[in-house]
């Protein structure tokens, strides 16, 4: 193939990303829903033109391969969307790894923040945000938090990095380390070191809590959480539960197709979830089928915070719009977008086609829904987060926990005192807390929930108790 047939094959290629091969409708309609349309032409031209300059007059030979790849990355970053990003080869093998969960890496779910993003609690500036650690992997068991700034890995600043390079540098060999550095809060930084490992994603976890409540834990929505969902509800039938609680805090969320079956188990008619696009293809209205598993009159409580986030917003927002369920936590994350995941030879893209609008008619991006009943976490004092910070800069829990593996009150309360004797003042129960999860992150099968320490699932369960719906 000659220079000229490369540079049409390319030209095509552009055509093809700016919409024209993507969506399976007629050019009449295009042309309809694209205002500007005949301008896109003088457009490429004008593209072609500075392609083929490059091309043949930059001091060095640059592959045609390397500049249309890199036109590629700046076509999507000026969308100024942290959802739509070019893939390259690596990236789709990557994301077809994450789909198997085989691949070595820490286990978080991270969004790029926006200079401009209005979201309750937003820092500002470009950094990268935990949206929630998959329970049981290096993240989770380091102590790493939904909200977390990663400012730098490896020493190396993320202020420039893009979402794709995060990933990357995150992913690795399994057993190799990687250190982050995490802003915590305004000002709370410190450094941890995560070994990484093979990261299998996890979707549902259920256990029967006293008084007859079925306690309901969904991770991320996968092909196969619906059926792992209805396995719980069936387990909760054999036990005869006579109420449910959902969890899906720290719950990033997943495939749209998926949280809609789930839903479809607890309405018997009515709107899911609606999604709208300027494509008319993408307009869609999910309703409720009637394959209802939970009785009607069962009181359901489901819980969010600010991890949760698309796929578990879509959930919390059809339960809460119907009346189905109450919402006890915190507001959630506010993703109210849907994205497609397209192919282009090796590589591809991931690209939002559409908002998704709850049965009331909101959508909730960087808003967030917000719950029934709020319940937010204890804010520290300047002196007790000065005294955080020592014991993370120190790893005074980490190295107690490594080093009392059966601890006793005895132990806990010497070390409570020794703490105290180091002028590092913190809430007992603050430290027992702390203890407790550093203890549960070495578990390889943690408690399902803890109702000693958990402020929100306690305000549930109250509810409960006491029917106060």
């Amino acid at each position: 193939m000659n220079i000229r047939e490369r540079f049409i094959w390319i030209t095509i290629t552009v055509v093809l990303l700016l919409g024209i091969g993507f969506i399976a409708i007629t050019p009449s309609v295009i042309a309809q829903s694209s205002p500007g349309y005949d301008d896109t032409y003088e457009y490429l031209q004008v593209f072609d033109e500075v392609f083929r300059f490059i091309h043949d007059n930059y001091v060095e030979n640059v592959p045609a391969e390397q500049l249309l790849e890199g036109a590629l990355i700046g076509l999507f970053e000026s969308l100024d969307d942290p959802y739509s990003y070019y893939l390259t080869a690596n990236d789709m093998d990557d994301l077809s790894d994450t789909t198997t969960g085989n691949f070595g890496g820490v286990g978080l779910y991270i969004s790029k923040q926006i200079p401009d993003d209005t979201r309750p609690g937003h820092r500002g500036g470009v950094f990268v945000e935990v949206i929630a650690p998959i329970e049981g992997t290096p993240a989770y068991r380091a102590g790493i938090h939904a909200g977390d700034l990663i400012i730098a890995i490896d020493d190396e600043s993320t202020e420039d990095m893009s979402s794709d390079e995060v990933v990357d540098t995150l992913r690795g060999v399994a057993g190799t380390d990687v250190v982050v550095t995490i802003l915590r809060g305004e000002k709370l930084t410190f450094d941890v070191t995560i070994t990484r490992a093979i990261i299998e994603v996890p979707t549902v976890r259920h256990a029967m809590m006293p008084g007859g409540i079925g306690y309901l834990r969904i991770i991320q929505f996968t092909p196969f959480t619906d059926d792992r969902v209805k396995e719980a509800i069936e387990d909760f039938q054999d036990h005869d539960y006579t109420s449910l609680i959902i969890d899906l805090r720290q719950n990033p969320g997943g495939r749209l197709d998926s949280v809609v079956d789930i839903v479809d188990f607890f309405l018997k008619s009515g709107t899911i979830v609606s999604t709208r696009s300027r494509i008319p293809s993408e307009n869609t209205v999910f309703s409720a089928k009637r394959q209802v598993l939970i009785p009607e009159n069962l009181p359901i409580i489901v819980l969010i915070d600010k991890g949760s986030a698309s796929a578990s917003e879509i959930l919390a927002g059809a339960l809460k719009d119907t009346g189905r369920a109450l919402l006890v936590g915190q507001t959630s994350f506010g993703k109210g977008s849907v994205q497609q995941i397209r192919r282009l030879g090796d590589g591809g893209f991931k690209m939002t086609m559409s908002r998704y609008f709850t049965p009331s008619g909101v959508n909730i991006d960087k808003i967030g829904i917000e719950p029934d009943r709020i319940v937010e976490k204890e804010e520290y004092t300047d002196e007790e987060n000065e005294a955080y910070q020592r014991l993370l800069e120190e790893h005074r829990i980490i190295n107690f926990v490594e080093s009392h593996q059966e601890m006793s009150e005895r132990d806990i309360r010497n070390f409570i005192k020794g703490l105290e004797e180091d002028n590092i003042i913190l809430p007992e129960k603050i430290v027992r807390k702390l203890i407790r999860e550093d203890y549960n992150r070495k578990l390889d099968f943690p408690p399902i929930y803890d109702l000693e320490f958990d402020t929100i699932l306690q305000e549930a369960v109250n509810i409960i108790e006491k029917g106060d719906f």
